[in-house]
């Protein structure tokens, strides 16, 4: 079974040409579609969509647990995410690929750990993406040529809304990509162990910029994103290594009180 999965998000289509579907049923309910697991690049990897199979599922309300904990069953290791994210930064124009290293929490009404109690677990989530994996996507990225930037924070809202332009202004002071689905999908991975990194895909400039965002934009950049993300896991896949040299793994040595 593999132990990288790639969960697809509204920045790709249909991942996988040829797979096995599995459906795991969770103590948190049912994942957002079943797992799909097949090849991308010769490496086998298992693929679940965020938002459901078709787009079905606003971002306030994904499953998150039971989507993590589904993988976490099947003996994952390693997480990909894709995602759709506005700009903040004039130097990131829609079509860049952004791998953040930092996020910043505006969500306001998700459920963000599997530890309701009684065990408490508090998690580090100084360093919260895997600099293997991440350094590994841009190495490649910057191979095929294209536009891609690693070391960036993503600011992640509650949605469905786009921001407001005060809001937008303000995010603008921390942040340099924005986006709905983050958190706390990566908080769940770093509690199961999981390496966890993101392939942030530029659709617009978020409402600072003069014209608001409108979700046709957003549809249409996603579109041209869908071949480069797919070249991209095409060539990044293989390069991973079988066996993990980051820390991610002991994420809860320290984490308990």
């Amino acid at each position: 079974m593999s132990k990288i999965a790639i969960i697809g998000g509204s920045a790709v289509g249909n991942l996988l040409t040829k797979y096995k579907s599995i459906l795991i049923h969770t103590p948190y309910g049912e994942t957002s579609s079943p797992i799909e697991v097949g090849e991308i690049g010769g490496v086998e990897v298992a693929v679940l969509y965020r938002h459901g199979k078709p787009h079905k599922i606003p971002p306030h309300k994904i499953n998150n647990r039971a989507n993590i904990f589904a993988l976490n069953q099947l003996g994952i290791e390693r997480v990909i995410s894709i995602s759709a994210v506005g700009s903040l930064d004039p130097e990131l124009p829609p079509g860049t690929v952004v791998i953040p290293d930092q996020f910043f929490d505006f969500t306001k009404g998700r459920i963000y750990t599997f530890y309701d109690g009684p065990k408490v677990v508090h998690i580090s989530m100084a360093d919260p993406f895997c600099p293997e994996l991440s350094e590994i996507a841009y190495t490649e990225g910057k191979k095929m040529g294209i536009n891609i930037k690693k070391g960036s924070t993503y600011v992640c809202i509650e949605g469905p809304r786009f921001s407001t332009r005060a809001e937008s202004r303000f995010f603008r002071q921390i942040g340099n990509i924005i986006g709905m689905t983050l958190v706390p999908e990566i908080n769940l991975a770093r509690e199961m162990g999981m390496c966890y990194m993101t392939l942030a895909t530029v659709t617009d400039f978020d409402v600072w910029a003069d014209k608001p965002v409108s979700a046709s934009e957003v549809t249409k950049v996603m579109k041209e994103n869908e071949e480069k993300v797919m070249r991209l896991l095409e060539n990044l896949l293989p390069k991973i290594p079988e066996n993990r040299g980051c820390s991610c793994k002991r994420s809860l040595e320290e984490a308990s009180l």
